[in-house]
């Protein structure tokens, strides 16, 4: 009792505001965001658009989903690019079109995620180099393996996976119901169970968590196996909402990833991660592009709206407004013998 008490506390007696805050702040500026691309570009928001627009900010949301895991013990993935762009490569090129070899091609992908998860996590846990770098590193090796296997080419995805993950039931894509189930299950396990309340306490504060016994490299380094494991099932996604996607169609997720997790409130710092605020911030960038694209702006501005996001983002959930609003509020003291001189001066 006495060692689970400090984890208790900090666990459970947190900023709960932080939840509410997040959640409701990427809420909010969802809908205001919605109710904008309505009356400045209806097209934005038209049946067909948002069929357009969801199966892309389902992949988003899983992509989200694993950097988050990654950022609450402290550390960034770079690798996303690469772990997308080489689970598409392999979910289209292994079969070549046949169903019969998708169900060999999704485990062989799978054991590479993972294999390059491990990777990643025996870098930043073990040898403990920074996460920048040897996710960067990781990254490279696997564009490396998307070009030994792909050549650069396209090539069509199978009908099967076509049929599943780029189908619609009851009017709603496929992608949107395995995305909201996967990021259920990792909100339910992170929230309730003992494993992610200690990988939340690690990640808020691993020198405390070390010396309670908690296994800190452990948890660092099955951060990055599961969210190889994340970008693996939205690289297969992908490669069934696109008929016949590029071999680096991850390029696009990288950016969007960390603006997602920093747009949900998780802190860059580590700790305590908003699953479905993340989510959700996923959907607003999706739609965000979505609103620019309708206005025909030129790429290169859309790209600055992701950047002006993350930095909106870093400011709501970084900078210690309460602070600024006293130093801004506060009457400024005059120091002792300044008074004293002009007192003796009306005098």
């Amino acid at each position: 009792m006495a060692v689970e008490a400090p984890e208790h506390r900090a666990i459970d007696a947190g900023p709960r505001f932080r939840i509410s805050r997040g959640l409701l702040t990427v809420s909010a500026a969802l809908i205001l965001l919605v109710i904008a691309s309505a009356v400045l570009a209806p097209t934005s928001v038209d049946h067909s658009a948002l069929l357009g627009m969801l199966p892309f900010a389902a992949v988003l949301a899983i992509v989200g989903i694993g950097q988050t895991l990654v950022v609450q013990q402290g550390g960034i993935d770079l690798s996303v690019p690469g772990a997308v762009s080489l689970a598409v490569v392999i979910t289209t090129h292994r079969p070549a079109g046949d169903d019969d070899k998708l169900l060999g091609a999704l485990v062989f992908g799978l054991a590479v995620a993972i294999g390059f998860g491990v990777l990643n996590g025996v870098l930043v846990g073990w040898r403990r180099l920074n996460p920048i770098v040897a996710t960067l590193g990781v990254n490279a090796l696997m564009y490396a393996a998307v070009l030994s296997i792909s050549g650069g080419s396209p090539r069509r995805t199978t009908a099967l996976l076509r049929n599943v993950a780029g189908g619609v039931t009851f009017g709603v894509p496929n992608s949107v119901y395995i995305a909201v189930v996967v990021v259920a299950i990792a909100a339910v396990v992170m929230k309730t169970t003992i494993g992610g309340r200690r990988f939340e306490a690690i990640g808020a504060n691993p020198v405390a968590a070390a010396a309670t016994g908690l296994p800190v490299t452990w948890y660092r380094a099955g951060a990055y196996v599961w969210a190889q494991i994340l970008y693996w099932l939205a690289g297969v996604l992908l490669a069934g909402i696109i008929a016949q996607p590029t071999a680096f169609q991850g390029d696009a997720y990288l950016l969007p990833s960390i603006a997602a997790v920093v747009l949900g409130g998780t802190s860059l710092l580590g700790g305590r991660g908003f699953l479905v605020a993340t989510a959700i911030a996923a959907v607003f960038l999706s739609q965000l592009e979505q609103f620019v694209l309708a206005l025909g702006v030129s790429f290169a501005i859309r790209t600055l709206v992701e950047a002006a996001a993350l930095t909106v983002g870093v400011a709501l959930y970084t900078v210690d407004w309460a602070a600024v609003r006293r130093r801004l509020t506060s009457t400024p003291q005059l120091p002792l013998s300044t008074a004293s001189s002009r007192k003796g001066t009306s005098s």
